[in-house]
C-alpha cells in the first residue's frame, strides 16, 4: 500500500479593525484558492514544514499557534494526502517584513473575512478546517501561548568522572538530538527558555537558545535534585510564573519531574487533570509536548496538547 503524502500548513490570521481576517493564497498552477500548505521534506518535521511552507508561499514569518487538526483526502491523480494545520497569528512586523512577490506557484495573496473565505475556498477540506478555526475564535482561543515541556536529550550514565548526577553531560547522541530539535522547537516561536540547573538540561537547550539568540533562565526548582527533595513548591512557583507571563516558553527538565510539571500547568490554568497529562509526558530523551493556552484567558484551561517523540 502506498503511504499517504504528508503535508502541513496553517490558517494565517490577523485582526483588522477588530475583525478576524484570514490569508488565502491564489495558486498559479492549480488555479485554485486555499490556505498555505505543502509537503514535508525528507528529514523535516511536520511543524517545521508548516512554517517553511508559509514563508515560501506568502513571504511571512510566523509561529504556530493552536492545532486545528488533520484532513485526509484523495489527490486528483490518485493517492492519499494527509495535511496537518495550525492557526498562525501574523504580526504587523511580519507583514512589514513580507518578501512576497507573485510567482509561478502563488499569483496573489488575499486577506478575507471568514465569511468571504468560506465562499472563495476551492476545497471542502479547507472549509472544514476553517470551521475548526471559527469554533476556536468563538471561544476566545485563537490568541494563544504555548508551553513546551522538554525532556533533556540522552545523557552519559553516571561514572567516576561525574559522580554528581547534576553534572552528567549529554552523550554524543544527545548532542545530536539537541541540534536536531532546533527547527521544530523554533516553529512554535519560543520567547523564553527555562531549564533545570543540571548540565544535561542546559546542554539540551543551548542550541535552540543560540539559534534564537536568547538567554537560558536557570531554575533549581526544575531540577531532579529539588524534586527528589520534595520541594514541589519551587516547581509550582516556576510554572506559575510561566503562566502569568503568557509567553511561548520552553521548559527543559527531567523524566521524574515531567508528570508534576504537567500537573502544575493544569492546576495553574484550572484545567481538569487526567490520564492525558501522564500520557503527554511519557517521553523518551529529547521528546517534548506542547501545551496551548488562551493568552487572554489562561484560566480557560489547556486548549490542546501536541506530543513529539525523539525525532519529531
Amino acid at each position: 500500500m502506498t503511504r499517504p503524502v504528508l503535508a502541513s500548513g496553517a490558517i494565517p490570521w490577523r485582526l483588522v479593525d477588530g475583525e478576524i481576517m484570514v490569508l488565502l493564497i491564489h495558486r498559479t498552477k492549480h488555479k485554485d484558492v486555499s490556505f498555505p500548505k505543502g509537503k514535508v521534506d525528507p528529514g523535516e518535521s511536520v511543524p517545521q514544514a508548516a512554517v517553511r511552507e508559509i514563508e515560501e508561499e506568502t513571504g511571512l514569518g510566523v509561529a504556530l499557534g493552536a492545532n486545528l487538526g488533520t484532513v485526509h483526502y484523495t489527490m486528483p491523480g490518485g493517492g492519499e494526502k494527509t495535511v496537518q494545520y495550525w492557526a498562525a497569528h501574523v504580526t504587523e512586523e511580519a507583514i512589514r517584513n513580507s518578501s512576497f512577490v507573485p510567482n509561478r506557484e502563488v499569483e496573489a495573496l488575499e486577506w478575507a473575512t471568514v465569511k468571504q473565505a468560506r465562499k472563495r475556498l476551492s476545497y471542502a477540506a479547507d472549509r472544514d478546517i476553517l470551521d475548526v478555526f471559527v469554533r476556536l475564535s468563538e471561544h476566545n482561543a485563537l490568541e494563544t501561548f504555548s508551553v513546551i515541556l522538554l525532556r533533556h536529550a540522552k545523557a552519559e550514565p553516571r561514572s567516576e568522572a561525574t559522580p554528581e548526577d547534576r553534572l552528567r553531560p549529554l552523550s554524543d547522541a544527545g548532542e545530536d538530538q539537541a541540534d536536531t530539535l532546533v527547527p521544530t522547537l523554533a516553529a512554535f516561536g519560543p520567547a523564553r527558555i527555562l531549564s533545570s540547573s543540571a548540565e544535561r538540561c542546559l546542554r539540551t537547550v543551548t542550541p535552540i537558545a543560540q539559534h534564537l539568540d536568547k538567554a537560558v533562565r536557570v531554575y533549581d526548582g526544575l531540577s531532579q535534585d529539588s524534586w527528589e527533595a520534595g520541594d514541589i513548591d519551587a516547581l509550582r512557583r516556576v510554572i506559575g510564573k510561566v503562566v502569568r507571563r503568557g509567553k511561548n516558553s520552553i521548559i527543559c527538565t527531567h523524566r521524574p519531574v515531567l508528570p508534576d510539571a504537567a500537573r502544575e500547568l493544569a492546576l495553574a490554568t484550572g484545567s481538569l487533570t487526567g490520564t492525558y497529562l501522564r500520557e503527554a509526558v511519557e517521553l523518551p530523551p529529547g521528546g517534548f509536548s506542547v501545551f496551548h493556552f488562551s493568552k487572554t484567558n489562561p484560566g480557560a484551561g489547556i486548549l490542546g496538547v501536541e506530543v513529539y517523540p525523539v525525532k519529531p
